[in-house]
């Protein structure tokens, strides 16, 4: 896992690496815990290996800057806050507001500047990938000490900036939330992070049930979880917003233009939104290609030669070793085909480490054995596709091994997320791909209408643009059997949006908190009406809030009734629903990118960037809502690629799930997750009954009809509350810190409420 991390307070002399010396008030000492900038000890030792007191830099004269409990640095509680550092950490900068890069970072990800050698303390770090030069860095560093903070956000790719400017740090977050910012108050201050585990560890914070609770119930409404996390004490800004410090004191600001509430935006133009789209889609494509390329820092053992049924980038799959070079997702999807051509298309890019330009570009397709049935034309779609010259097409088959539920056993990610319950199967699909592999996730979220957006569509009196979805879900209804109800479609669809239109934010935020008091939680959708009519509402319960406890659903409802006071950032129910479950679906991409992370690799969803976000919000609703919208506008990206002959089905939306897998998976580890639901963690802490939930198990493995996406949540979040208090490290080191780790009492135990 990657991530960085640095605080802010109002002191300025607390003794961490990088202090700097009053008498040489321009450059950094050099003669911390981190040397010349390379990686600690933890141990107080300078860079060459000598012993310091902590207090003195080169010239004898004493250092200054850090954090605010060393204004008494005679108090014996402080010592341990004024040596603690990130493990296994990079300083980036110094004293007074140090910042570290932590993990596996490229030497490309990470890009420092200053605006001026006389002023090292107004500066710009990056970290990620980035396609700005070094003058458009630059002059966003100039923009952003005055106060403009979009312009550190328009660059192609996907990245996160710090900016400090004398003792005011800025950390900007992205708009769709794959790159998350949070904080927490600490030694007067405030300590920052892209993750929230290592935060939890300096704050030894304690679990949030209310918030666990809250990512069951109501996973798709920011409402219900607010800007918390499941670590107490630990919050997350909000997409599109920006963290700002001013020595310890802290200030949340947005930097997207809010749209006018009273009147509705102008019709954009179709075309020209479209265009934006391909140009953004390109560029961020573009900015992955021109960076350096790579290879895998740790060779995989030695290639024992021909297997019989395995050709060579199968053997280097078995081994675990990504490929060197470029690579992409090839499901048969138009998401993941559009990126594969386009970064195999475009001009100048060569495909691997040491091969010229024009080399053909790594396709991956998984074909599942177990389950043979249902993705025939998907997989013909991807051959198909893969007979472009420009692609060298690799079959990653598996049959029970690779089903879900198979392997439960994977690394601690920094929240739970559904699909710890698939990483396995994912791994050994991405393992076959190459150092810098595209996905095309995110792309249904960024460019599809949510059903929400017919509502939006009745407030700006465009009903006629409703004609065409409504159709083609009465055509869905018709093709799967009922008939006689198609007819009534139109008018329910209708009916329901209509009345969303009708509905205020506050009265459909206590309407979800009165459903979720009263149980009425237990909805299963059978089609794509029932899930569009179940999507046209302000706040829908989860899969899993079937499964929780009536304790748990009031104080989810509680938490609802609190944020019904609280306007949201758009009071058009589409909009804000479509922002809402894009920040669900990137958050959970960021979970899926460490539970399936095969070392050396670098997962690309170029769909969640910041500039092809933006771009997509430009779309006209009343485009977005028809059918094949978002194959459309992918065949006119593709286009720039000289890309205008697709197989027969291409774009063809395939919403239901794969749930012959799922429920082989089930049962095939069924007794495993039996044994793991005997005494659940989420039973000790008041959210499940043991009992129900095995009792869900056995009926999902038994065929009934249970809601199995649910599941998945139920058994991801126990097997990362396992995986999180099995640990024994923590994220900080010090020469006189105490072991600093997140929840070290467990999981508070459930006592209920006396009647």
């Amino acid at each position: 896992m990657r991530w960085l991390v640095g605080w802010s307070s109002i002191a300025a002399s607390f003794g961490t690496a990088g202090r700097v010396s009053d008498h040489h008030p321009g450059q950094a000492s050099g003669q911390g815990g981190y040397g010349h900038g390379g990686y600690g000890h933890g141990d107080g030792r300078h860079g060459d290996g000598r012993h310091g007191d902590g207090r003195h830099g080169d010239g004898g004269a004493p250092l200054r800057g850090g954090l605010a409990d060393a204004a008494h640095p005679d108090d014996p509680g402080a010592a341990a806050e004024r040596t603690v550092q990130p493990v296994g950490a990079q300083l980036l900068w110094g004293d007074p507001d140090p910042l570290w890069a932590v993990g596996d970072w490229r030497p490309d990800e990470i890009r420092t500047l200053t605006a001026d050698p006389a002023d090292p303390f107004t500066r710009l770090a990056v970290l990620g990938c980035c396609g700005a030069t070094d003058a458009e860095l630059r002059r966003a560093l100039y923009a952003a000490r005055g106060g403009a903070l979009r312009h550190l956000t328009q660059w192609s790719g996907s990245y996160t900036a710090v900016v400090q400017a004398g003792r005011r740090i800025t950390v900007v977050g992205d708009l769709a939330g794959a790159r998350p910012v949070f904080y927490t108050p600490w030694a007067s201050g405030t300590a920052y992070a892209t993750a929230a585990l290592p935060l939890a560890d300096l704050i030894e914070a304690q679990l949030d049930i209310g918030h666990l609770a809250a990512l069951l119930a109501c996973p798709d409404s920011p409402e219900a979880l607010g800007d918390g996390t499941p670590y107490a004490g630990v919050r997350r800004i909000p997409p599109g917003h920006a963290l700002i410090l001013r020595e310890g004191s802290r200030e949340i600001t947005g930097y997207e233009q809010v749209a006018s509430l009273a009147v509705a935006a102008p019709e954009a133009d179709a075309e020209r939104a479209v265009e934006g789209v391909r140009e953004a889609l390109v560029d961020a494509v573009r900015a992955r290609l021109t960076a350096p390329r790579h290879a895998p820092d740790v060779l995989p053992p030695y290639d024992p030669g021909p297997v019989p049924g395995m050709g060579p980038a199968d053997r280097r799959a078995a081994r675990g070793a990504p490929a060197p070079g470029v690579g992409a997702d090839l499901s048969g999807g138009s998401a993941s085909a559009t990126l594969a051509l386009l970064a195999a298309g475009l001009p100048g890019a060569p495909g691997s480490l040491l091969s010229p330009a024009g080399a053909r570009l790594l396709a991956v397709t998984f074909n599942d054995l177990a389950t043979p049935q249902g993705r025939e034309a998907e997989l013909e779609r991807a051959r198909a596709i893969a007979a472009d010259p420009r692609l060298h097409h690799v079959v990653v088959a598996a049959a029970a091994e690779a089903l879900p539920y198979a392997e439960l056993d994977g690394p601690l990610t920094d929240e739970p997320g559904p699909s710890l319950v698939f990483a396995a199967r994912e791994r050994r699909r991405l393992a076959a791909g190459s150092a810098d592999h595209f996905t095309g996730h995110g792309a249904r979220q960024v460019l599809d209408a949510h059903p929400a957006r017919m509502a939006d569509l009745l407030m700006d009196r465009r009903r006629r643009h409703l004609l065409r979805p409504v159709a083609a879900l009465a055509r869905s209804a018709s093709a799967a059997g009922a008939s006689g109800e198609s007819l009534l479609v139109p008018l329910t669809v209708y009916s329901a949006a209509r009345r969303l239109a009708r509905t205020s934010y506050r009265a459909g935020m206590e309407a979800a908190a009165a459903r979720l008091r009263e149980g009425g939680v237990t909805e299963r959708s059978t089609g794509p009406v029932d899930a569009s009519l179940a999507a046209l509402t302000w706040s829908r319960p989860g899969p899993a809030a079937g499964w929780l406890t009536g304790e748990a659903l009031a104080e989810v409802s509680i938490r609802l009734t609190v944020a019904a006071g609280r306007p949201p950032l758009s009071l058009r129910p589409g909009e804000a629903r479509a922002r809402s479950l894009l920040a669900r679906h990137a958050a959970d991409h960021r979970v899926f990118e460490q539970a399936v992370e095969v070392r050396s690799q670098r997962l690309h969803a170029p769909f969640l960037d910041n500039q092809v976000v933006r771009a997509a919000r430009a779309l006209p609703e009343s485009l977005r809502v028809q059918p094949g919208a978002r194959a459309a506008i992918l065949r006119t990206v593709l286009s720039s690629a000289g890309v205008r002959e697709f197989p027969p089905g291409w774009g063809v939306t395939d919403r239901e799930p794969n749930e012959t897998a799922t429920r082989l998976g089930l049962r095939a580890a069924l007794s495993g997750l039996l044994d793991l639901f005997e005494s659940p963690l989420l039973a000790d802490a008041g959210l499940i009954e043991a009992r129900v939930v095995r009792q869900a198990l056995l009926d999902a493995a038994d065929g009934r009809p249970v809601p199995l996406d649910g599941l998945a949540e139920l058994v991801s979040m126990e097997l990362w509350l396992g995986r999180l208090l099995a640990r024994r490290g923590t994220c900080w080191t010090g020469t006189s810190a105490a072991r600093r780790r997140a929840v070290p009492e467990g999981v508070p135990v459930h006592r209920p409420a006396l009647s």
